[in-house]
């Protein structure tokens, strides 16, 4: 059965008297040296000399140079993935070094000596910030790449109890397998949704109805995330009973209508080419050059033409008003 540690599994005594460095201040760095703060935790904030380093300053931190997380009992490595490598910092035997994502480890990306953890929550970066101010927390994905202590395990449930990562339950995971299910989401699922939204839309405009109609349907009008909301508080059983009868008929009626298309296959293609480390390879490459392949696709799937039509619809349906 999968492990899940909740807040009573951690101690922040663990962490008691240990230096803690967190690398990076942005989209994670910040929301987690702010979290740390304010559990009670002195935290050096180790960034180059940017304007993160002022953000951090402005934000009451000790900012210093990457370099000085060495010496850190801890270090939590919240930076890209691609730029983990090439970090100046040496680790000991008696240090823990924690990441957010498994991709460096499980991909031999990274690799120093001492304690290796993950704590990678479920949840974007500002957002761990406002789940931890709510105190509502977070799902976590838990990991220990590497016990060279024997406190492996409990500094790292500290640290992500300290987040606000425990509030909500921590679930064990390698870091192969966070990072398998990671990549998966972005290269398999999201390109699957995608190639549904736009056969849906397509087959909606040859019914006469019109672009701006649709795309409210899709998102514009906020109701599906809503009832996302609603699976994640109540279930799909009872979200489904708010529903209208027609609705629920529909939709479990018409369920087994796609099931004819072998999209698992090409799933479980596309997740070979992940766990056999294939993709951490393009993507080494891909940073080596500059990265001129995500430049171009982002230009064509989400570059000014795309915007200026989105901001359009948005201006003309009134959805870019505060709420």
């Amino acid at each position: 059965m999968t492990t899940i540690y909740t807040a009573e599994a951690a101690d922040l005594a663990e962490l008691e008297g240990a230096t803690i460095a967190v690398i990076g201040y942005g989209n994670q760095g910040r929301p987690w040296a702010l979290n740390l703060r304010d559990s009670g935790f002195a935290v050096s904030v180790c960034v180059r000399a940017d304007e993160t380093r002022e953000r951090a300053v402005d934000d009451g931190f000790e900012a210093a140079p990457l370099e000085t997380a060495s010496d850190a009992d801890v270090a939590c490595i919240l930076i890209p993935d691609d730029v983990i490598p090439a970090l100046p910092i040496e680790r000991k035997d008696d240090q823990l070094t924690i990441v957010a994502s498994g991709y460096s480890l499980a991909f031999e990306r990274f690799a120093p000596p001492g304690d290796l953890g993950m704590v990678a929550p479920r949840m974007l970066g500002p957002e761990v910030r406002s789940c931890y101010q709510e105190g509502v927390g977070f799902i976590t994905a838990i990991g220990i790449h590497h016990d060279e202590t024997g406190r492996a395990l409990a500094r790292t449930l500290a640290i992500a109890k300290a987040i606000g990562g425990l509030d909500q339950g921590g679930i064990a995971l390698t870091p192969m397998q966070e990072a398998v299910l990671d990549l998966s989401v972005e290269q398999l699922l999201s390109p699957a949704l995608t190639h549904v939204n736009r056969a849906f839309v397509a087959v909606m405009l040859e019914q006469g109805i019109p672009l701006e109609a649709i795309l409210t349907e899709l998102y514009l009008s906020g109701e599906v995330e809503r009832n996302y909301r609603l699976l994640r508080e109540v279930g799909f059983s009872d979200q489904l009973e708010l529903h209208s009868p027609a609705s629920q008929y529909g939709q479990l009626a018409r369920r087994g209508s796609f099931d004819g298309l072998d999209i698992a296959s090409k799933m479980r293609e596309m997740v070979e080419t992940i766990r056999s480390g294939r993709f951490a390879e393009e993507w080494d490459a891909e940073r080596d050059a500059g990265y001129p392949k995500l430049k171009e696709l982002k230009e064509t799937h989400a570059g000014a033409g795309i915007r200026a039509l989105e901001a359009g619809i948005r201006r003309r349906l009134g959805a870019d008003r505060e709420r």
